[in-house]
């Protein structure tokens, strides 16, 4: 599947940045601010999630007008959102498990998919698939860096980005697991900065969140 740049894969990306802010937007009009916000602190990977009527909006608008930022859509469930979110504009798609459906359609999109496991038999058949940069959600609820660090030595061959139930103080620990390339989170951008306008903190979370991981 093609990465979101041409020299680098969307794992190497991942590695790099170390988190994925996964954020919800409410308005269309957050969407920019929000995304050179987070860009600025040293986060240009961002995890828009589709629970929202204003997602596929924010990742059109992030995807036109802040080029340095990778754009992808979250919570993607069925293989129509897949498609919907990559005409829009989203440079990797993100469920939180996985079904035949989407394996499927997922190789005709285009751009990188990550599908969400919670066990090491979701993890098998996804790597059987091809696909072995997963997400681990949700995160904490299933057994976190215990469960990881379980995983590595059987699975050696499957990265992850744990996500869900992780923030600012648990995020440094989870990067520092072999089978972890990034960790997914969304402290850094919290809705009341975000319904405040106040985008140097969000930045600030960022800087906090990059330099953390």
């Amino acid at each position: 599947m093609a990465g979101p740049g041409k020299s680098r894969s969307f794992l190497d990306q991942a590695r790099s940045v170390g988190v994925i802010p996964v954020v919800t937007i409410e308005r269309v009009a957050h969407a920019v601010p929000l995304a050179r916000a987070l860009a600025a602190g040293g986060l240009p990977l961002i995890e828009i999630t589709l629970r929202t009527r204003s997602a596929l909006d924010a990742i059109k608008v992030i995807a036109e007008e802040v080029k340095d930022v990778v754009v992808g859509a979250g919570t993607v469930l069925d293989p129509a959102q897949g498609a919907a979110a990559v005409a829009a504009g989203a440079r990797f798609v993100v469920s939180p498990g996985a079904t035949d459906r989407l394996v499927d359609a997922a190789q005709e999109w285009g751009v990188p998919y990550l599908p969400g496991v919670a066990t090491a038999s979701e993890a098998m058949r996804l790597a059987e698939r091809g696909l072995t940069f997963l997400k681990l959600f949700p995160a904490e609820a299933v057994g976190g860096m215990a469960l990881l660090k379980s995983l590595a030595a059987p699975l050696p061959e499957i990265m992850f980005c744990p996500t869900g139930g992780i923030d600012a103080s648990k995020a440094a620990a989870y990067r520092a697991l072999p089978n972890v390339a990034c960790v997914g989170g969304s402290w850094m951008a919290p809705h009341a900065a975000m319904e405040a306008g106040d985008w140097g903190r969000i930045r600030e979370l960022a800087e906090s969140a990059r330099d953390g991981a």
